[in-house]
């Protein structure tokens, strides 16, 4: 018997017994009722859920899991488990399938076909024809899907509307790029003039921007299918330049453009992700768009997959200014700002300079700056959890109260932090991060807490019963104004509530001295503001240092939520339960490089999940447990 198999024959051996049995007891006084053999409504029956099923049946413990921690399941009017039985039993299984999963080693995925979405689209046109107007602007906004990304293969599908605006924005990009001296210069290398005919031209110029376009070599029958689209044009009167900018909007609109088509891996064996296709992973995780020639002479070579090139090409690629998109799409999506001045946004009335442009803009990419700063210069990702210093423009600074800096414009910069606003340093103190986690009108320690929980520890807390009273109905009409703990303490009587609001409420009262807008308080409601708490372990959090310093003891767990954010990001889909064993091997390397930014890049990039490709005949993999759609 292989290492593999042994271990795989070992893992229900090694469950530990008695919390198989308590989770057993779970099953059987909360879901036995209506899930027995006989009546085992929708088909779910858990008689069949034993301990060596973890292995046989993953997606029937998956889809448990997921129903047991999203309050699902027992339905609302049967008997409810006490929240610690409930966590006791979601964290059991979790950690049960994900030692199954990992039995029998790291495993690849099979290649996936994945539209390029708005913001990947938009870049990758200004790359292509070196224009400075956004192609994709008019794009429809994309939905989340994945570990909470916009790039996630189950959710780009091509709609009509799709359809339609993509054409619209073919033709505007090539409008731009045709009135550019500097435009052409990149993607026009030919036109017709002395000893140069139309056709030699146009030949050159779709002999050039195909590859690029298609990133991939290209046949002599593709380049003659656009040399088609020419010709069509010219047959009509058109110009040069107005018949060449009709063949290239056809390029534009190809399905070998708007999609990453991958090539299947048609044998039953995993094998390494063709070198034009691991150009574009690559590019597409750490720059957003499209790979530059370096990557695509390094595909034509067959060098990417060599781990030395790949890791010289992730500290080329960092040093770019293109990991501003990188870092505005993973930081914006992870950590939720990106709805700040869309949905949400503070009450204009009562927080006016939010308005400012300057001090708007300022806000907004002051997470986005100081994550880019981490990545390119390889500093430890504990910087996230505090730091001495940000980002931030001589207005930024200003918004803050603090000192001026010497030299400091509008353009953000670095800034060590003074020692008397060392509450500020990393992402807690940041205004973009404090008021997408306010109402318009006051702070939320609620929103915050779960904020807390899920961003920073991957631990996200439970959606609310039906039917409880909003904050804001649930004290008496015509009291007397209280602050928002007073408040949150009458909230917390009802005991529907209890329960969550004990575990989301004491990590967002620690960040109460910071108002809606992230300024420094120590009233509210003309009372002093009590930032300290309680765990509902005993733990005690006193005020934002605290906080950080809680976070800083359990750094591992929140460096690993980063890595499998970041992991989902870069392949571009869901993690099955499969990636969670990469997810936990990079983190353990990490350990070991002192949480070096650098490090969690390069090691994701020389990850089985992104540089191997399944075969056909593999088994298929389970979603994580936490996406209930992935588990359905």
């Amino acid at each position: 018997m292989s290492r593999a198999r042994l271990l795989l024959y070992l893992i229900p051996m090694c469950v530990h017994a008695q919390d198989f049995k308590k989770a057993d007891a779970f099953l059987k006084q909360y879901c036995a009722g209506c899930h027995q053999p006989k009546s085992a409504l929708g088909g779910f029956d858990v008689s069949i859920m034993t301990e060596a099923s973890f292995n046989e049946r993953p997606r029937l413990w998956s889809k448990a899991l997921s129903r047991v921690r999203e309050h699902e399941m027992p339905p609302v009017n049967a008997a409810k488990p006490p929240l610690e039985e409930r966590e006791s039993f979601t964290a059991f299984v979790d950690k049960s399938l994900r030692t199954a999963a990992c039995g029998d080693g790291i495993q690849a995925a099979r290649a996936l076909t994945k539209r390029l979405n708005r913001a990947e689209f938009g870049a990758t046109v200004g790359h292509l024809l070196n224009i400075h107007v956004n192609a994709g602007a008019a794009l429809p906004n994309e939905g989340a899907g994945g570990e909470g990304f916009d790039n996630a293969a189950e959710t780009l599908f091509l709609s009509p509307v799709h359809a339609e605006k993509y054409l619209d924005a073919a033709k505007i990009a090539m409008d731009y790029a045709m009135s550019d001296p500097r435009s052409r210069a990149v993607f026009l290398p030919a036109e017709p003039g002395e000893g140069i005919s139309p056709e030699e031209a146009a030949r050159k110029v779709i002999a050039l921007n195909l590859p690029r376009a298609f990133r991939r070599g290209v046949t002599d029958a593709e380049i003659e299918k656009y040399m088609a689209y020419f010709r069509r044009s010219q047959k009509k009167g058109d110009s040069f330049r107005t018949s060449i900018s009709y063949a290239l909007q056809a390029v534009l609109i190809s399905p070998n453009f708007l999609f990453r088509i991958e090539e299947p891996n048609t044998s039953t064996e995993p094998r390494l992700v063709p070198d034009y296709q691991m150009a574009s992973r690559l590019s597409y995780f750490l720059w957003g768009s499209m790979p530059d020639d370096t990557l695509l002479d390094l595909a034509k070579a067959g060098k990417l997959q060599d781990p030395e090139v790949l890791k010289t090409e992730v500290q080329r690629m960092l040093k770019a200014e293109k990991t501003r998109e990188f870092a505005e799409n993973f930081v914006e999506q992870w950590l939720n700002t990106r709805e700040l001045g869309r949905d949400i946004k503070p009450d204009e009335k009562l927080f006016p300079e939010y308005y400012d442009q300057e001090t708007t803009s300022g806000i907004r990419y002051e997470p986005i700056l100081f994550f880019q700063e981490i990545i390119q210069n390889d500093l430890s990702l504990l910087e996230l959890i505090d730091s001495n210093w940000t980002v931030m423009s001589n207005k930024l600074q200003k918004f803050y109260g603090h000192a001026a800096t010497k030299g400091l414009r509008q353009q953000p910069r670095r800034v060590d932090l003074p020692a008397s606003a060392g509450y500020r340093g990393g992402l807690l103190g940041m205004t973009a991060i404090l008021a997408v986690t306010s109402m318009p009108t006051r702070t939320s320690p609620v929103l915050r807490g779960k904020w807390i929980m899920d961003a920073m520890l991957g631990t996200p807390a439970p959606p609310p019963p039906p039917n409880v009273p909003g904050l804001d109905t649930a004290h008496k009409e015509g009291a007397a104004p209280k602050s928002i703990r007073e408040r949150l303490e009458q909230h917390r009587q009802n005991p529907n509530c209890a329960g969550c609001h004990n575990r989301i409420d004491p990590w967002g009262f620690a960040l109460e001295n910071f108002d809606v807008m992230g300024k420094w308080r120590t009233e509210d409601m003309g009372a002093p503001v009590d930032a300290k708490s309680k765990l509902p372990d005993g733990t005690v959090i006193e005020g934002v240092q605290g906080l950080k310093n809680l976070l800083m003891e359990r750094k591992d767990l929140v460096i690993r939520n980063l890595t499998s954010k970041m992991m989902g990001y870069a392949l571009g889909r869901s993690l099955t339960l499969e990636d969670y064993c990469a997810v936990d091997a990079i983190v353990e390397k990490l350990k070991k490089e002192r949480y070096s930014s650098q490090a969690l890049i390069r090691e994701i990039v020389l990850s089985t999940p992104f540089r191997y490709q399944a075969g056909e005949g593999a088994k298929p993999q389970v979603s994580s447990a936490t996406k209930r759609e992935a588990t359905k």
